[in-house]
């Protein structure tokens, strides 16, 4: 059988990431037939006996898991936590596949996480270059004008020499001691959304997503998780195929205001 790079194998026997697998093999916590493996070896994944931290990799015969799950607010998007929080795997006691996320929600934030033990399908997820759309529902303690959309929607200084990218910002609803808002970002930065909020001075009180790639959360409860259908694999299929055909110059479309019956004021 023809010789694959460790990390694909690892990735591919849902382990863990291929990103998290290089990190793995750069550690030394990779082994191939009791051997340290180095980035860039190949190894047979028929033949051969891979260990990551002493634990052996079932290379084959892994089903591919892909899975949403409505992450409630006070877990972690991590495998474990050292300090004892609650992660999103206790939420997963029925798969016995070994699953991970594909990207993260913080712990105080909610809503739709995707799920799967399919490396390279995590990656092209995740790839900057795909732009791979997601929108969050989120409500802040106050009144938003319509200079604060303008400059959410053309990019802000969150901090560490980085400016958003244009995104869509809509209002939703507008009450006396709060306001709902609606961002569509098509990029993946930490804790981007509350960054951008803090930037203009929007104190979020409620951050849930909705939406990535075109799969909605639906009628998920907070913990409840489902097999992603086969109509929304080709949704996310559909939509990596867009990105990678898009220009990339291209901003997504003005975003706007549209509480209070959709006028615009």
């Amino acid at each position: 059988m023809e010789k694959i790079r460790i990390q694909k194998i690892i990735a591919d026997s849902g382990y863990c990431s291929r990103r998290k697998a290089e990190q793995l093999i750069a550690e030394g916590e990779v082994k191939v037939n009791g051997h340290p493996a180095a980035l860039g070896d190949k190894a047979d994944p028929k033949n051969d006996l891979i260990t990551v931290s002493g634990e052996k990799i079932k290379a084959e015969g892994v089903p591919l898991r892909y899975i949403k799950l409505y992450k409630p607010r006070g877990y972690v998007t991590t495998m474990s936590d050292d300090l004892g929080r609650k992660s999103v795997t206790q939420l997963l006691g029925d798969i016995p596949e070994r699953v991970y996320p594909i990207g993260r929600l913080d712990k105080d934030s909610e809503g739709l996480l995707l799920l799967t033990n399919d490396g390279a399908f995590a990656n092209d997820i995740m790839h900057p270059r795909k732009h791979i759309s997601k929108t969050y529902r989120v409500t802040v303690a106050e009144k938003v004008t319509e200079d604060i959309i303008d400059t959410l929607m053309n990019g802000v200084d969150i901090g560490e020499n980085t400016i958003t990218a244009p995104c869509t910002v809509t209002v939703v609803t507008e009450e006396p001691e709060r306001t709902v808002l609606e961002f569509t970002i098509f990029e993946g930065k930490n804790r981007q959304i509350r960054r951008m909020c803090e930037a203009v001075s929007l104190t979020v009180k409620r951050l849930r997503r909705t939406n990535v790639g075109g799969v909605k959360l639906g009628m998920l409860s907070p913990g409840d998780h489902a097999d992603l259908t086969k109509q929304e694999m080709q949704v996310l299929r559909n939509a990596m195929g867009a990105a990678q055909t898009k220009d990339n110059s291209a901003s997504p479309k003005p975003g706007r205001r549209s509480g209070n019956g959709g006028k615009r004021r």
